[in-house]
């Protein structure tokens, strides 16, 4: 919006309107989370930082600007629900330095400390209670879309890593072709006369999606105790790649610091604390089923003295219950599931996993996990809810006397 420096001149000299609004400074956060929550709610729009209110171009202070750039990205994250993704930019006109904040029209209604406001005219409003059920209403169907085939913005083709795009598409395809087969397996998205990446996209071509989509990486932790006790952390990772990548590494995280017990009968028997195959089915379920739209906690993985426990965002999906885990069948994030399950294992993760790619989608990871963990520990693996966040335990098998 407003691309080109002869076009944002325009509007400044035209003054605020209901796709722009001039900011002196930065406000507090509140406000600003307003703000970005009434474009969003209406069309989208622009906020430029550095700008008078009668459209007098002041200028940010060069690490001020940083500094502003950053709240806004953590504004959107942590004060408005649910998250708002937004464009950034730092511009230099007339030797002055102004950040502008692009909003886009949102497929969801969003809400704020303060309530839900929408921009009308050169102004925000709080919505009274009738608009707010329309635009629910209206914002409801457009949720046909799922949250992972959604634009990213600030991103664009190039922003997606050939080599890690160039597995789901045909080997060999002419380069005059490569747009269109990334927005036919919808690694790319139109957003107006733009082809942006999309979440699932920056999740699955990306070195670092947390770069763009926040808390989007899986956070492993090993404690020599029962509890949360720094004193006994041995180890901590966070795992950032394409979620691919995420997941093997979570997961030889966990096989690192898994006891293994052994007894020589005939030959060598091993008894693992945890079933791996059941480890590896848990990570995939996390990665595969969080909610992505939450930005306000990670994927977390604990090692703890005699259980393991697995963090994963989002409430469940459609009417699965905690109960009903085991025979439900529902899958939040689609594309990410068909793209996983297209990427093969190596050799070596196939024999241990006892499987051939990521995701083998017949509905058999939660029996896995429960089945083979039980067998092993005779304890049956929890799953509790706790808000919008599922939490799975899984506790260890004791070495054989």
């Amino acid at each position: 919006m407003f691309d080109s420096l002869t076009e944002l001149l325009e509007k400044i000299y035209l003054g605020e309107d209901a796709t722009i609004e001039f900011k002196r400074a930065l406000p507090h956060r509140n406000s600003l989370a307003d703000e970005i929550a009434a474009f969003a709610n209406a069309r989208g729009g622009v906020i430029l930082i550095g700008v008078n209110d009668d459209g007098e171009i002041i200028g940010v202070d060069r690490h001020a600007l940083d500094t502003a750039e950053k709240t806004v990205i953590e504004i959107c994250a942590d004060s408005i629900e649910p998250i708002v993704l937004i464009f950034t930019e730092k511009l230099r006109i007339d030797d002055k330095n102004l950040l502008k904040i692009e909003v886009p029209r949102s497929l969801f209604v969003h809400k704020t400390a303060n309530g839900y406001f929408m921009r009308q005219g050169s102004s925000k409003r709080e919505m009274p209670t009738e608009q707010l059920a329309r635009l629910f209403q209206t914002r409801s169907q457009a949720r046909i879309i799922a949250f992972d085939e959604q634009f990213v913005p600030n991103t664009h083709k190039e922003t997606l890593r050939e080599p890690l795009y160039q597995r789901f598409l045909t080997e060999g395809a002419p380069e005059d072709e490569i747009d269109d087969l990334l927005l036919k397996r919808r690694l790319l998205v139109k957003d107006g006369g733009q082809n942006r990446a999309s979440v699932a996209g920056m999740l699955m071509c990306h070195e670092k999606p947390d770069d763009y989509l926040y808390n989007s990486f899986i956070q492993a932790v090993h404690y020599l105790s029962t509890e949360k006790d720094a004193n006994y952390q041995l180890d901590a990772k966070d795992f950032k790649g394409p979620l691919d990548q995420q997941i093997i590494d979570a997961f030889k995280f966990a096989q690192k610091y898994t006891a293994v017990a052994a007894r020589k009968v005939i030959g060598r028997i091993d008894y693992p604390e945890y079933s791996m195959r059941a480890v590896f089915e848990a990570i995939v379920n996390a990665v595969v089923h969080r909610d992505y739209s939450k930005t306000v906690s990670k994927i977390r993985l604990f090692m703890f003295d005699g259980r393991l426990e697995l963090y994963s965002p989002g409430a469940l999906a459609n009417t699965v219950t905690v109960d009903n885990l085991r025979y439900s069948q529902a899958t939040r994030n689609e594309l990410l599931a068909r793209l996983l399950s297209e990427i093969r294992l190596d050799d070596d993760m196939e024999r241990l996993v006892k499987r051939k790619h990521f995701l083998e989608r017949r509905g058999e990871g939660v029996g896995i996990i429960l089945n083979e963990s039980e067998t092993l520990s005779g304890k049956t693996p929890v799953y509790e809810m706790f808000g919008e966040e599922l939490r799975l335990t899984i506790f260890a098998a004791k070495p054989p006397k």
